[in-house]
């Protein structure tokens, strides 16, 4: 399973390209990959058919609980099932349907719905919720581009925004349910959050829990509240409606709900609360689909409504709830993508959307209009379609619950606009107004019509000879949703019975739906009050609402004053130190008196001297040099208490500070009138002063005796052991807390892009100045300087692990070298000496720090647990910590350049 999600992935990132190439028939070059994936899961149907479960896992976090763990039982192989077939079908009909679109646009469209495939693959193969989560949130933005696939339209883009708003809040529900499962049971399996269910609610979590599951699947499935967001995305392309909007990335609500089904219902409220919310879903559907104007939003509403009877089927209880929700499940996906394909050949075909405008499509579109017919007669549940019999499982698990009438009037009502829905949308475009349409934009081509006809014939093979499905992936998906195994009888006739009756009730009753569309859809567009109980203004409104409170908030923080900024964290630090100390209920200690050593004194007043200096200074100039003076008696002191990392380091920062402040004194004057009255300036010396005091006092403390903590006994200890380096310091940052050091990282390569982005905007088109003036000297020696401090980077590199350097310290002399370059020769010059963009440097650094720690996740360790080679004789150790340091080298250097470039070409315009 990891390698089928690998393929998929790669796959993804892979096949675009080859769009790109192809042109016009990349759709069936495409569909390879999912249909090869089809074929690898296939290849597992023997363990699924036995009713076994396989498993595989990989190590990633195990400290938090966090497993790569995939899971393939009945019901997850159904969805890989639809996943990738379905998928298969939708690039196909994608090549054929976005003829218009440009080879870029069809390579884009490919990658997201191919992106979207492996990330619905990975959610319904997880099963470490922690995982799940990862791959559920992807499954929303992978929707989120291809509903806002075409950017220049803004109801594309407002509806892309809607559905991750709505998505994204049930992603953060279902992150909060995993975070409090992992809390309760100490495990973020989902096999054991079940197992353990009665734990979980004796806990006190239990029911938190569930709310936010049912919040998570009810946004994700469009169920009342959040079903508004649905209809808005059909301005996705069609293609990506078929695949996300009906067969796949909807029912994902109804697979959590599925898999926690047995949570759910340890509840006293939770079933209850399930089929109420989709029976109120199931008529605002219905309500709106037969006022529905345009195709596809008819579509839309009749799979919100198809959705609700999935969530009501879930909450059913016995055996018949758990087959009926697979059977319609399967169903629904099968003609409802069909459907979606024949509305998109429509459109595109006439480039019109309203039912009203349509007519007499079928002697152009013939394949169509049949496949259309097809589709639609299962939708309506007539024999012997596969949507007869889901419909027959229905109203057996609704007359075998413990439930009373009223879901199951309501379920007959709503099949019943749903036939009326599937008659309205095959005749009025197809068989009525024959004269309406006289000519066409576009044909039928295999492209287009081979998918759908595909669907609609599945529709008909599986009820006629359910036997291979049934035993394959029906069965097992039932035995897997319900907890043992159940009979499923797929067939045609089962004789008379009550749910034969009913269903030819929902048939007479959509017949006259048919009939009368005309007037009851006039009647119920012009009913307001309908249009009164819309949830969708009062999504919003509130929207508008937390916007304006946002901007109310931010305004008054994020006033713009720096020095009330920094008073605010200065006073704050100030205030939360003396509270510590005063809660403590000790006053700090001090050390013993020591002899003066006439060094450490001469560097003590050097740097109080260079502060004051800086404190007083009336020009940049003076306080640039104070500053300096300031941050190298600093740097002295930490190499004359044996810290010689943080010396070298600060010795480089306070260098690249110069030759960064250099490129500004070109473009900013050197001498500026006062900005603080003495007030202010009195209170910002009280502060620090405040601050200081406290902070030596704090100093003075530690101070007091040994310090050998247990964590840096351990270091020490384990440095070599564990991590086979003898700088410690080092070895901390890249081998013990290795994923801290990721993250500070991936913050500096997000600073540089920002800074790149803002400096090169503020630029414009202005014309660039040459490279200013410099003096003689560092004109004649700044390459021979400049490419000692690239060795002396490289060298620091190297040594790390062992001796003080590595990849931090090494980057930033490695940015002093080209900065110097740039402020001697020009930044143009220094671009061409660099040759690569510093962005290209920072996304170079990246994969290089994200790629060390993929080999010993292979070889079954965590992730960023290192790998060694230590050879016989005189070659070095090599490690992928190397590759490690080498990345955060790269993303230093490449950072540090991005500001010094943007600075110094924005002070020579």
């Amino acid at each position: 399973m990891f390698l089928i999600l690998l393929a998929s992935l790669i796959g993804a990132a892979l096949l675009p390209f080859v769009a790109r190439l192809i042109g016009r028939g990349a759709g069936l070059v495409i569909s390879l990959l999912p249909f090869g994936l089809l074929a690898a899961f296939l290849s597992l149907a023997p363990i699924v058919e036995r009713g076994w479960v396989r498993g595989e896992g990989r190590n990633w976090a195990p400290w938090l609980g966090a497993d790569i763990t995939l899971r393939l039982d009945g019901f997850s192989f159904l969805f890989c099932l639809l996943i990738t077939g379905i998928g298969g079908l939708v690039t196909i009909y994608a090549g054929g349907y976005l003829t218009n679109k440009s080879r870029t646009d069809r390579a884009r469209f490919f990658s997201y719905i191919l992106l979207f495939m492996t990330a619905m693959l990975g959610t319904v193969l997880a099963e470490n919720l922690l995982v799940l989560v990862l791959f559920w949130e992807a499954t929303s933005i992978f929707s989120f581009l291809l509903i806002g696939f075409d950017g220049r339209s803004a109801r594309a883009r407002r509806a892309a925004l809607m559905s991750l708003q709505v998505t994204a809040l049930g992603g953060l529900a279902l992150l909060a349910a995993v975070i409090m499962i992992g809390h309760a049971l100490g495990s973020y399996s989902m096999a054991e959050a079940i197992d353990r269910r009665r734990d979980l609610m004796a806990s006190g979590w239990g029911d938190a829990v569930v709310i936010c599951i049912l919040i998570a699947a009810f946004t994700k499935s469009a169920q009342f509240p959040f079903h508004f967001w649905l209809p808005n995305a059909m301005q996705a392309p069609t293609p990506a409606s078929a695949f996300l909007h009906s067969a796949t990335m909807v029912k994902l609500g109804i697979y959590l709900l599925a898999r926690f089904e047995p949570v759910i219902g340890v509840t006293g409220w939770g079933r209850s609360l399930l089929v109420t919310v989709a029976c109120i879903t199931m008529l605002l559907a219905a309500i709106q689909a037969l006022r529905a104007e345009n195709f596809k939003s008819a579509l839309a509403y009749s799979t919100i409504a198809s959705l609700g009877i999935l969530v009501m089927l879930v909450g059913l209880d016995g055996p018949a709830a758990s087959v009926a929700m697979i059977g319609f499940l399967l169903a629904h996906a099968l003609y409802k993508a069909a459907l979606f394909f024949c509305a998109g050949s429509v459109l595109h075909a006439t480039g019109l959307y309203s039912l009203r405008a349509m007519g007499g499509l079928a002697r152009f579109l013939p394949l169509t209009a049949l496949a259309c017919l097809g589709a639609s007669l299962s939708m309506a549940g007539i024999p012997p379609f596969m949507g007869f019999i889901s419909k027959e499982f229905l109203f057996q698990a609704q007359l075998e619950s413990s439930w009373e009438l009223a879901p199951l009037s309501i379920a007959v009502m709503v099949n019943a606009v749903m036939v009326g829905v599937a008659g309205v949308v095959t005749m009025r475009p197809f068989f009525l107004n024959r004269g309406k349409i006289t000519e066409i934009r576009h044909g039928e081509t295999f492209s287009l019509v081979a998918p759908p006809l595909v669907l609609a014939l599945a529709g008909l093979t599986i009820s006629l000879d359910p036997e291979w499905i049934t035993r394959i992936a029906l069965r097992p998906a039932v035995a897997a949703v319900y907890g043992r195994a159940v009979e499923v009888d797929i067939a045609v006739w089962h004789g008379v019975t009550p749910m034969l009756l009913l269903s030819a009730v929902v048939i007479a009753t959509g017949a006259l739906i048919v009939r009368f569309w005309g007037p009851i859809h006039l009647r119920l567009r012009r009913a307001r009050r309908i249009d009164a109980m819309a949830i969708e203004p009062i999504w919003e409104e509130s929207l508008r609402g937390l916007t304006g409170a946002s901007r109310a908030l931010t305004e008054r923080l994020q006033h713009g004053d720096l020095r009330r900024y920094l008073a605010m964290v200065i006073g704050g630090v100030a205030l939360l130190v003396g509270w510590s100390v005063i809660a403590a209920g000790a006053l700090p200690r001090l050390p013993a008196a020591e002899p003066l050593r006439i060094g450490e004194a001469i560097v003590v007043l050097v740097g109080l001297a260079s502060a004051f200096m800086a404190a007083r200074a009336r020009t940049l100039l003076a306080a640039m040099i104070a500053t300096g003076l300031s941050g190298f008696a600093i740097a002295i002191s930490f190499m004359a208490h044996g810290a010689p990392d943080l010396a070298l380091t600060q010795f480089t920062v306070e260098a690249l500070l110069v030759v960064l402040l250099t490129a500004l004194l070109l473009a900013v004057p050197l001498a500026a009138p006062a900005t603080r009255a003495p007030a202010m300036r009195g209170r910002d010396a009280l502060i620090a002063t405040a601050l200081a005091g406290l902070l030596c006092l704090g100093i003075l403390d530690m101070a007091v005796g040994e310090h050998v903590s247990a964590a840096s006994s351990f270091f020490g200890r384990m440095s070599y052991v564990a991590a086979r380096g003898h700088n410690v310091v080092n070895v901390i940052l890249v081998d013990f807390r290795g994923f801290d050091t990721l993250g500070e990282t991936m913050v500096i390569a997000v600073a540089a892009v920002l800074a790149g982005s803002l400096l090169a905007a503020r630029g414009g088109d202005a014309p660039v100045a040459g490279p200013p003036p410099v003096h003689f000297s560092l004109a004649v020696t700044g390459r021979w300087i400049a490419g000692l401090l690239l060795f002396a980077s490289l060298v620091i590199l190297w040594r790390g692990h062992d001796q003080p350097g590595g990849g931090f310290v090494g980057g930033l002399v490695a940015a002093l070298s080209f900065a110097l370059i740039a402020l001697a020769y020009g930044v143009d010059k220094a671009e061409r000496t660099l040759r690569l963009s510093p962005l290209t440097l920072v996304s170079i650094g990246m994969a290089c720090t994200l790629l060390s720690g993929l080999p010993g996740m292979a070889s079954g360790q965590p992730f960023l647990t290192h790998l060694w080679w230590e050879p016989e004789g005189w070659l070095p150790k090599l490690g992928t910590t190397m590759i490690f340091d080498l990345g955060v080298y790269l993303v230093v250097l490449g950072a540090m350049l991005s500001f010094h470039f943007g600075l110094q070409r924005e002070a020579t315009r």
